[in-house]
Order: C-alpha cells, then structure tokens, then sequence
C-alpha cells in the first residue's frame, strides 16, 4: 500500500520538476532572444541579484516584514471568512443580509479599498491589514458557504438523537465536513492575499517587498524585480506543497473510499 499511495507523488513530483526546469530554460531562451540584460535578464543574472540582495541583509528584512503581515492577514481572513460563510450558508435569513454586502465587497476594487483604509486608520501596519482582511475574506466566505450548504442534514438529526453537546457537534460532525472547503479556500486566499499585501506596501509602508520593488522600478532595475519577485513566489511555492497541499488532502480523506 505504501508504495502504491507514494508512487503518484513521486511522479507528480518528477512532473513539477520538469515544468521548472522547463520554464528556465524557456526563459534563458527568452533572454537570448531579447539579447538586453536591462530589459530581460537571464536567470544567472537574477540569481546573482538575489544573492546580492540577501548578502546585504536587505532582502530577509523585507521578506521577514511582508510574511508577518501575510501571516496575520490570511488568518484573519480566512477567520471571518468561515465564520460568515458558515452562517450565511446555514441560515437563509442570515444570508438575505449579508448577500448584498457580500457583492459589494467582493466588486470593490482592491486599490480603493487599501486607499480608503489608509486614509481612515492612518498608514501603519493595522490599515495595511485591516485592507487586506477586507478584501480576502469574502471570498472565504463564498466558499464556505457553499459548504456549510452541502451539510448531510443526516448527521444533525444524529447528533439530535443522540443529544451531542454543540461544540462537541461542531468539532466532531461540522468541521470535519467543512474542512475541505475551507482547505480549497485557503490555498487560492494564500496566493491573493500576498499580491494584495505587496500592493498595500507599495502604496504605503516604508518597508516589506512591496516597498522593495518599488525602490527597484524607479531605477529600472528589472533584475532585482525579479529577484524578489521568485524568491517570494518560491517561498509560497513551498508553503502551500509543505502545509497547505497536505491539509487539503488530509481533509478530503475521509471522502475516500476505503
């Protein structure tokens, strides 16, 4: 049994690696083609600005900031994204309220909503999250409601019966059944929340990779753009395979058949 469930991850695995290395080599060919480091820079160029970059401390400076507010942002988000979508999606009253709030922040425009946080709380770290959190969790809450919809009504009227405390009915017999949403929802909200938090730094924070790469487009300097952008990416990369990818599949499990 163990050699069979490994073998597929073996082969997935084999497969990623192969994209990678695929894509590295498309993008020397790109560069060759280009034939202008300040425009396109090979990745030999980017890696040697990567390593510029970390060697001077810059780098795991800006990185450590924007992964704290990353952090913090996404489990806030996926917090009041839940516990919204599990309400709205288990009482209909409920839901008629919220809906029309819900389209609204879902069709608000990021930039407005990161500005008008700014503008009302003041440019600190509280906005910058407070603007992210805004504009993550309803899209949380989308998935979870759907969730908390597709409920087996058979296992409220169990626990009914069998007179299950609340809580206890909430860990045993609703989690369970949510968790592979909230899975699904917070591998996609990893990825929007930390492009919404280098726009939140770009806009208004003095450090963090946003700011970085802001100081880099002024100069023009495409290498070092580059740079943070894959090493960030990469980082995220390896969040979701390590934590997120293996909760997903642990929480899809018990659907499985034996």
């Amino acid at each position: 049994m163990k050699v069979t469930s490994s073998r597929p991850r073996a082969i997935a695995l084999r497969n990623q690696l192969l994209s990678l290395l695929t894509f590295v080599a498309l993008w020397q060919a790109a560069a060759s083609v280009a034939s202008d480091p300040q425009l396109l820079p090979g990745p030999w160029r980017v890696l040697q600005a990567a390593m510029t970059e970390i060697s001077s401390g810059d780098m795991p400076h800006n990185l450590a900031i924007t992964l704290a507010r990353v952090a913090v942002a996404f489990a806030f988000s996926m917090l009041l994204g839940t516990i919204a979508g599990y309400v709205a999606g288990r009482s209909a009253h409920a839901n008629a309220l919220m809906d029309p709030w819900l389209v609204i922040a879902l069709n608000l425009p990021v930039l407005v909503v990161v500005i008008l946080a700014y503008i009302w709380i003041g440019l600190n770290d509280v906005a910058a999250v407070v603007a992210v959190t805004i504009a993550k969790a309803p899209t949380v809450m989308v998935t979870v409601r759907e969730g908390a919809r597709a409920l087996d009504p058979g296992f409220d009227d169990l626990a009914i019966v069998y007179g299950v405390p609340p809580m206890r009915r909430l860990r045993r017999i609703v989690l369970p059944q949510l968790a592979p949403y909230i899975a699904a929802s917070a591998r996609s909200g990893l990825s929007i929340t930390w492009k919404i938090v280098l726009v939140v730094e770009l806009l208004g924070r003095p450090n963090g990779v946003g700011f970085a790469l802001n100081l880099l487009f002024q100069t023009f300097d495409v290498a070092g753009i580059l740079a943070y952008g894959l090493v960030f990416a990469a980082i995220m990369l390896a969040t979701e395979a390590m934590l997120l990818q293996p909760w997903e599949r642990r929480a899809n499990a018990w659907r499985r058949p034996a």
